[in-house]
């Protein structure tokens, strides 16, 4: 199987609101919009991490939670400063270094989805055999 890319979609009554989040707080920018369904371009013009938003359709179920998109991020603190404290979003998980080799927090967008906003940190040794592949 060769897969190209991956992508979330969020099925929410929210969509504009959460739309809105992500325009906002992550250079979302659409690239397609049907008012119904919506894919966001997250980041830089040329990233290729996109996200979905769609309306529930013929009885669709909503998304409840339980997942959580993580954003490998250049510098967690920079973005937990912008986001936390300048545009006073609620820190759901604190902004911390983990012994597993990342610092970063964790935010809700207004559909319920937990964001985690990460960089890579050194992993505490006790951590190090559990790393299969440090390509990245």
């Amino acid at each position: 199987m060769d897969i190209r890319s991956a992508s979330m979609t969020l099925v929410t009554p929210a969509l504009e609101e959460t739309r809105h989040f992500y325009e906002t707080h992550f250079n979302a920018r659409p690239v397609f919009d049907c008012g119904w369904y919506v894919v966001l371009r997250l980041g830089t013009t040329d990233s290729d991490v996109e996200l979905c938003i769609m309306l529930p359709q013929d009885g669709m179920t909503t998304f409840t939670g339980g997942v959580c998109l993580n954003l490998r991020v250049s510098d967690a603190d920079s973005v937990h400063e912008r986001l936390h404290r300048t545009a006073g979003l609620a820190v759901e998980i604190p902004l911390e270094d983990h012994p597993w080799g990342d610092r970063g927090f964790g935010l809700k967008d207004p559909a319920g989805t937990m964001i985690y906003c990460y960089h890579p940190i050194a992993p505490d040794e006790s951590f190090q055999r559990f790393i299969l592949d440090d390509s990245q």
